[in-house]
């Protein structure tokens, strides 16, 4: 590891200009490329103290053992200088994309004599018009096979074609009408080009013109009684309708736009692209990556516009460019693609009306791919061994955790104070084991004596267990030793308790403070076959009890995403409940204080009477009258409300006028019809 301070250049020897610098390590092998408008003042943010660096950002600089620069004269050079060098170079601490292959697109061959439609990936050729990409090369095949049927366009490789030229017989698809068989010169070269090139303008959405001209070609046949030819139009007209369907409009203007959107945590980003032509998505993308380096959702944008169009020229590079965040250099960037263009180019961020709409579906799926990579992961056998042998590695237990439990605890601002507890077996989660707690034993916001009682909670439920079976008997001190066990909570509802098995690990969600809580708990409880560690949000560390510095997993690790997704669980989990109760107490109304009136019985009351000052005004009879309400609960509602405070008048504060009070104020409660997991 190497200091900082040995390497960093003399003063005023950095130019106060623009360019691209990059570090090596003692190999002189390239671990970082960056740019700058100023290289003098970002360099030197580098060679502050460590302690002030992101931890990405004090990695890389403790690898590297000298850094240079190269001067360019504008932004746009040391953009395009930074991408040059980061394909070059390949840095480690540069977050890189994964390769786009996997994407395929539809292309046509008009650089031959006789173009060709057919599926296409990697580098993209001169001559060649594409569209796309799609996610999947099926989804190019039903397209292609609906439009053949109208564009019978050659789709056979070079030595099928040159065959059925030899032989004198066209291949299936020339018998069946999906090829106009130019290999036996049944269409001359110029008549099969123009296929081919009205097969591109439908695809390129020029479509209503065509449309319009095939249902006037139906209905001339079918006034010249050519009836077979103008079932074959309307055949040819529903095929190319599907085909346009599978493509439905999202921008009623006809734009030709790429939208991107960013789904990230601490440790990964996935980026999800939608490419708009004339309107319709022509097709998506998407990546994940690891973030490597010290970057925030703008610089995750960039580095995708530096990927997806470094090779692109003309009209790959669409009008418009909707991102989630403006990189830092917006403008030295719109110039680079307008460069690539030959046009300018709209780099912004949506902010109202479709396109704004269309930003959330792609950001929903970006969304959506970075679960399902860690899904992915969490879910594979080899992968899930591998996570709890180096979990059981890196914090020295005697085997694989193979039961892990993690606890979360939940509030608004000191306010309806729950936890949760989530179970995991196997690397597996095991929803049917989660639980819920609220925090019973003070009032007010602090998490260290929450993950206390949580936990102690929990664990004496284990004892109480324990000790109904006879496996033990409370003769060590403490709390449990005393016969202090829990009772059964409401969010129980009398359900087997699901408490007799102790995990191999508890995690907290937190550092040193709470895993000092949960482990003195565990104490107190006479526990000492149970581990238990903390992960730190911010850093990703885990923290062990008495320990004054953390263990720090390899970022590649799979522990370290099974511990992650661990945590996740446990705060959503929390969250969700915590958003529950709070929802149910802002919602109360003095009904749901009446002991045996249930929702259905409310909402007959609320329907009934229209709001609850006019159900408090009325009499018992009048209660009564109320289907399934009888005069022992009528009295019991009366009595109840004449009890409770009604809250004081509303006033509008323009005119001074007292607002009267006509809002059926528990309706919301009677009809929250949330259920607790």
């Amino acid at each position: 590891m190497a200091d900082p301070s040995s390497y960093r250049p003399e003063p005023g020897q950095i130019p106060d200009s623009p360019g691209v610098y990059k570090f090596r390590d003692e190999h002189r092998r390239v671990i970082y490329v960056g740019k700058a408008k100023s290289l003098r003042q970002r360099l030197a943010s580098y060679f502050q103290d460590l302690a002030g660096l992101h931890p990405r950002t004090a990695t890389m600089v403790t690898t590297a053992a000298s850094v240079e620069w190269t001067v360019v004269s504008t932004e746009v050079e040391a953009l395009q200088l930074e991408y040059s060098w980061i394909k070059e170079f390949d840095p480690r601490f540069n977050v890189k994309y994964r390769d786009d292959k996997s994407y395929p697109s539809l292309a046509v061959t008009m650089n031959e004599d006789y173009p060709r439609v057919q599926v296409m990936r990697g580098p993209k050729k001169k001559g060649v018009r594409y569209f796309g990409p799609y996610g999947h090369a099926w989804a190019i095949r039903e397209t292609v096979d609906l439009m053949l049927r109208v564009f019978p366009v050659r789709t056979c490789s070079a030595g099928v074609f040159k065959r059925s030229a030899q032989i004198g017989r066209p291949c299936l698809l020339g018998y069946i009408g999906k090829c106009s068989a130019p290999c036996v010169g049944r269409v001359t070269p110029e008549e099969h080009r123009e296929l081919a090139e009205d097969f591109c303008d439908f695809m390129a959405g020029r479509t209503g013109t065509y449309l319009t001209r095939l249902e006037q070609q139906m209905h001339e046949a079918a006034e010249e009684m050519e009836y077979e030819k103008a079932a074959r139009l309307r055949d040819d007209i529903g095929a190319l309708r599907r085909a346009m369907e599978k493509n439905a409009v999202v921008l009623a203007d006809a734009t030709d736009a790429d939208l991107f959107a960013v789904a990230e945590d601490e440790l990964e980003a996935a980026v999800q692209i939608f490419h708009v032509r004339g309107g319709r998505v022509r097709g998506q993308r998407g990546w994940v990556t690891d973030k490597v380096e010290a970057v925030d959702t703008a610089g995750l944008v960039e580095h995708a516009l530096q990927q997806l169009y470094g090779e692109e020229k003309g009209e790959a590079v669409p009008k418009e460019v909707l991102v989630p965040a403006l990189p830092e250099d917006t403008p030295a960037l719109s110039q680079w693609l307008a460069e690539r263009r030959g046009s300018q180019v709209s780099l912004r961020i949506p902010q109202r009306g479709d396109k704004k709409a269309l930003m959330e579906t792609v950001h929903r799926n970006a969304q959506q791919s970075l679960a399902l990579h860690k899904t992915k992961r969490a879910a594979d056998l080899t992968t899930r061994s591998r996570a709890l042998e180096e979990i059981a590695e890196a914090l020295d237990l005697d085997g694989a955790p193979l039961r892990i439990e993690c606890f979360d605890i939940s509030h608004l601002q000191g306010d309806d104070v729950v936890a949760s507890m989530v179970v995991f077996e196997d690397g597996l989660a095991r929803k049917g084991e989660y639980r819920r707690f609220q925090i019973k034993g003070f009032e007010g916001q602090d998490d260290v004596r929450s993950m206390h009682e949580v936990v102690s909670r929990r664990f004496r439920r284990y004892l109480q267990e324990k000790l109904k079976t006879g496996e033990w008997s409370p003769e060590s001190p403490g709390p449990a030793a005393s016969g202090e066990v829990e009772q059964d909570t409401p969010e129980d509802d009398g359900r087997p308790r699901r408490f007799a098995y102790p995990p191999q690990l508890v995690v907290v969600d937190g550092g040193q403070p709470q895993v000092a809580a949960a482990k003195r708990a565990l104490e107190e409880l006479g526990i000492d076959d149970v581990a238990v560690c903390g992960l730190a949000k911010r850093l990703e560390e885990v923290w062990l009890p008495g320990e004054d510095d953390p263990v720090v997993l390899p970022r590649s690790s799979e522990g370290l995403y099974l511990l992650q997704r661990v945590r996740d669980e446990a705060h959503r989990f929390a969250i969700q409940y915590q958003r529950n109760k709070r929802g149910k107490r802002l919602k109360a109304g003095p009904l749901d204080e009446v002991p045996g009136l249930g929702e259905s019985r409310r909402l007959a009351l609320i329907k009934h009477f229209g709001s609850v000052k006019k159900l408090r005004q009325a009499t018992i009879d009048q209660i009564c009258e109320v289907p399934g309400i009888g005069r022992k609960t009528a009295e019991t509602v009366a009595v109840a409300l004449a009890q409770a405070v009604p809250a004081g008048p509303a006033v509008n504060t323009a005119t001074g006028e007292i607002i009267e009070d006509e809002t059926p104020a528990s309706a919301g409660a009677a009809s929250d019809r949330g259920t607790e997991q």
